[in-house]
């Protein structure tokens, strides 16, 4: 077994690999960016190198500055862990050169598989099953184009060269094809180096189901069941489950074995998925992924085995620890992934502080892999995936029931996140009815952006105290700071003659606002009266942001946040966020509607579609951004002509920075 291994990667996969390693006795090396300097996997590495600038072409995708950080730490081999260089053949190739072992396939079996069109014809002779598509090498927007035609729409253009969604397009008739090549081509050239498309058959709600694979160097390969991964959004997974949902052994059977003979096609070594696309009762293969799985934690879970560890053993020459027929299933785990991303935003990638993060507590139920903390700045360089939630039970609903209690007690603040999206999914009933598709999300598009809720009595009794707690610590500092703080004239607690003394809180929630009116009650405690004409008895005892809030004749426990300029509430029945408006506060004015078309978070201008003067449609293409590895589109607001253009190709752009004026007609 080997003594030190370097992690070329960052995140929650560099930590979960830390964490085998560990356990193990093998002692971990990180790399690092300058954006990643104080990142969470730094600080739980043994050791920590700095490999270049924030942008992923600068650091974490330089082959040389890995290698050379191998060598400076004495490194006997590199974990790559998923994304980056993870499938890249020439870095595997450039580890065996330099006497480091790669952890994971050989560099033929990463090209083998690296090329979605090679790969299929590779699986076509060893009868697998494929989808209809072309798969040729003429590129030329004609040939690709009479092949959509060929084939029928709707298609799907997939990226050649890697995965993720990236370089992904759903066509839905000729009319549409030629533009969406061109971003296809353009956003798999940015993600991968490589514009090579493929055109397939757009299958009608079709699941994705995937088999786990592993191989060592003795020829022996097993599979380790299957994982439905067909909750998605972007063509990317959000939810992931093991065993899928509602699959019959025989069809179970037939794709662990399809899996392994994908395998043993290419004399495959190490731990690899085959993805199958399943409709219709009959699967078809889509692509090997030649690396650990994002979603490999439900596997786990469902076996009782450390898929890493198994990568190391293999990677170090040992052969596999278990036989096909020693490996079982049981009971069922789902896996959920936690984005820096606003689904109400077509899930645009979000940026900012970590101003607040809790997890729920693990258990042989609840499972955390991430790679943040509270106070850790998202920025806009890597893949905004934060933290996995995995948790397990003896059955789908059971495990269904974890979920959901998990996911209430996660809470993350300052990072526009999925957890909203991710919480109307598992309490959605076609959801828990049956085994979803990879349509689901679409045919629901209700869950992205959710009616504006009505916050919960505790929950604006918890803002209002919260309000008046601020206050009175103002007004107390205040007379603390008067020439005589012991005059009863320098005292600004609202006491008057006749009256008891009473203070309106002001709260602005999404479903509008909320005026309360507080009647101080003595050491504490208010009577708050709703706009309803309700009241409430309150009282609360704070520990920093946690309040036991007294109410009526209940207690509950909550937590207030100071986040984004605004109160987020954490409490049983739900999550709030309320922003507290000043007595004196004017009504703020509306800037929609003025034609600046801004960027909507920070990132790099990748192209820009049009000059001043230029007559516009509503709609039409304006300037194309990369943030966070997604290619993002801004368009005209309204029609009318250019009237100034502030973007420039290859520029950084910040949140809220204009790039394009746009005049209205008349």
């Amino acid at each position: 077994m080997f003594g030190k291994i370097l992690i070329a990667n960052r995140g929650e996969i560099a930590c979960r690999v830390i964490r085998t390693a560990r356990r193990l006795g093998i002692a971990t090396v990180a790399v690092y960016s300058d954006a990643d300097r104080d990142a969470r996997h730094v600080a739980e590495a043994d050791q920590a190198i700095a490999i270049g600038p924030a942008p992923a072409r600068q650091s974490y995708l330089s082959i040389p500055a890995l290698i050379a950080a191998a060598k400076a730490s004495g490194a006997e081999a590199i974990h790559p862990g998923y994304g980056f260089l993870s499938e890249n053949a020439d870095f595997a190739k450039a580890c065996g050169e330099a006497g480091i072992v790669f952890i994971g396939p050989k560099p033929a079996a990463i090209r083998a598989m690296g090329s979605k069109a090679a790969a299929k014809a590779l699986m076509a002779a060893a009868g697998v099953p494929l989808v209809p598509g072309y798969h040729g090498a003429d590129q030329s927007e004609a040939r690709l184009a009479a092949a959509a035609a060929e084939i029928g729409y709707p298609v799907l253009i997939k990226a050649s060269a890697g995965g993720g969604g990236k370089g992904m397009r759903i066509v839905a008739g000729g009319e549409d094809f030629a533009a969406a090549l061109a971003g296809a081509k353009r956003e798999a050239a940015a993600a991968f180096g490589d514009d090579h498309v493929l055109i397939e058959k757009y299958l009608d709600r079709p699941r994705h189901i995937e088999i786990q694979i592993f191989a060592d160097q003795f020829g022996d390969c097993v599979h380790l069941f299957e994982r439905d991964c067909s909750i998605q959004r972007r063509h990317q997974k959000i939810i992931e489950e093991a065993p899928a949902p509602g699959l019959d052994p025989a069809t179970r059977a037939a794709m662990g074995d399809a899996a392994i003979r994908c395998a043993r096609a290419v004399g495959y070594v190490g731990a690899g998925t085959v993805e199958f696309i399943s409709a219709g009762g009959e699967f078809h293969f889509m692509e090997m992924n030649t690396r650990l799985q994002v979603e490999h934690p439900v596997t786990e879970m469902i076996t009782g085995l450390d898929l890493v560890e198994w990568q190391l053993r293999v990677a170090a020459g040992e052969r596999l620890p278990r036989a096909q027929d020693q490996l079982d299933i049981d009971g069922h785990a789902i896996e959920a992934r936690i984005y820096a991303e606003d689904p109400a935003r077509n899930f645009l990638p979000a940026s900012g502080t970590i101003r607040y993060l809790a997890e729920p507590a693990p258990s042989a139920h609840v499972r955390i892999d991430s790679g943040v903390r509270a106070g850790d700045r998202i920025g806009v360089h890597y893949d905004p995936m934060l933290a996995k939630l995995i948790v397990w039970d003896r059955d789908r609903g059971a495990a269904l029931v974890r979920l959901r209690s998990a996911l209430a007690d996660f809470a993350l603040i300052g990072v526009r996140n999925n957890l909203a999206l991710l919480r109307a999914i598992a309490e959605h009933p076609d959801f828990a009815a049956a085994a979803p598709d990879t349509g689901f999300i679409p045919r629901h598009p209700e869950l992205l952006a959710p009616p504006a809720v009505a916050p919960a009595r505790e929950a604006l009794a918890a803002a209002a105290l919260h309000v008046l707690a601020r206050r009175g610590a103002a007004l107390a500092a205040q007379t603390h700071a008067s020439p005589d703080p012991a005059s009863p004239w320098a005292a600004r607690d609202g006491w008057r003659v006749r009256d008891q003394a009473a203070e309106d809180v002001h709260l602005r929630g999404e479903d509008g606002d909320h005026r309360i009116t507080a009647l101080w009650r003595g050491e504490g405690a208010y009577r708050l009266t709703l706009p309803d004409e309700t009241t409430m008895e309150t009282r609360g005892a704070w520990d920093g942001e946690r309040l036991r809030l007294t109410l009526d004749d209940r207690q509950e426990s909550l937590r207030v946040i100071e986040a984004e300029a605004a109160l987020v509430v954490l409490a049983e029945s739900g999550e709030y966020r309320l922003h507290a408006i000043a007595p004196d506060a004017a009504a703020a004015d509306e800037s929609a509607g003025d034609g600046r078309v801004v960027a909507p978070i920070p990132g790099y201008v990748r192209g820009v579609l049009v000059v001043a003067e230029e007559r516009v449609a509503r709609g039409q293409a304006l300037v194309v951004m990369e943030a966070m590895k997604m290619e993002i589109t801004l368009t005209a607001p309204f029609a009318g002509s250019v009237g100034s253009v502030a973007a420039t190709v290859g520029a950084m752009a910040e949140e809220g920075q204009a790039l394009v004026v746009i005049t209205p007609e008349g």
